[in-house]
């Protein structure tokens, strides 16, 4: 019989603790959420977006950077996740990454800014890393993936992330396709 796989505690309640996340994320997924708050706190930002996710994925998450098309095109996404902090990026500084009411995330419909300011979060990153959750539980695995957080904010077209992947001059949807072929393939492990 199946048993469903539990989910973890909403990161809109406040300060999710990294210890409360550890059983539902990989190691390298953990190392991604680790990097990303580490960012965001040298960066100077109120909150850990998209980007600051997509930027610690793309940096120690191997799975998620051989996902591209090629080495130029994940060179490219990650020139303009460095110029984030030297210009590119710096009129995001001191803004949410929006409320999250318009999102097409299910978990982020009807987040309420203040929630996600007190956990550290963006409604955006939030609502990312529960769908995360969503689509490994889904799967029947415990824990969520570097590739299923790829997937998610890849998808939501008003996302930080999905700006600097069309600047770089990636498709979106297609990155979401190639990342679906491999986990449903079983390329990934």
């Amino acid at each position: 019989m199946h048993r469903p796989v539990p989910l973890p505690p909403s990161l809109r309640q406040p300060a999710a603790a990294r210890a409360e996340l550890a059983p539902f994320l990989t190691p390298s997924l953990l190392t991604v959420v680790t990097g990303a708050r580490r960012r965001a706190l040298r960066g100077g930002d109120r909150q850990i977006d998209t980007a600051h996710l997509l930027h610690s994925l793309l940096d120690s998450d191997s799975e998620a950077g051989a996902v591209f098309e090629g080495g130029h095109q994940l060179a490219r996404v990650l020139g303009y996740l460095v110029q984030r902090s030297i210009g590119y990026g710096l009129r995001w500084q001191r803004s949410v990454e929006d409320t999250g009411t318009r999102r097409l995330l299910p978990a982020a419909r009807g987040a309420e800014a203040r929630d996600s300011r007190a956990s550290g979060w963006s409604p955006a990153a939030s609502a990312a890393l529960e769908e995360a959750f969503r689509r490994a539980a889904e799967r029947g695995e415990a824990q969520a993936r570097g590739l299923d957080l790829l997937a998610v904010v890849a998808a939501d077209p008003e996302s930080r992330a999905v700006e600097v992947l069309r600047r770089a001059g990636v498709d979106p949807d297609a990155l979401v396709t190639r990342i679906a072929t491999r986990i449903g393939g079983g390329a990934a492990s």
